[in-house]
């Protein structure tokens, strides 16, 4: 195991990706394709734009959270 593996940040960055695949599990569990809250700056640029809307961030605690909330509701 390299270095880089061992460091804190290594630990949130696996923390933060578990988060995100536990929800993402829970939610197509559900049948539940989250909405976009958020325009995409990016995609709002040029002559024939094509507009994104981005669901934003949350912290792993959140992420959980909202897949324990899913998990409940699924079937």
């Amino acid at each position: 195991m390299g270095w880089a593996e061992r460091t804190p940040a290594a630990g949130r960055i696996r923390d933060a990706e578990r988060a995100r695949d536990g929800l993402r599990a829970a939610l197509k569990g559900a049948g539940i394709t989250l909405p976009p809250l958020a325009l995409d700056g990016v995609s709002l640029v040029g002559d024939f734009p094509r507009p994104l809307v981005d669901l934003g961030r949350c912290t792993p605690q959140l992420a959980r959270q909202l897949a324990r909330a899913v998990g409940k509701g699924a079937p």
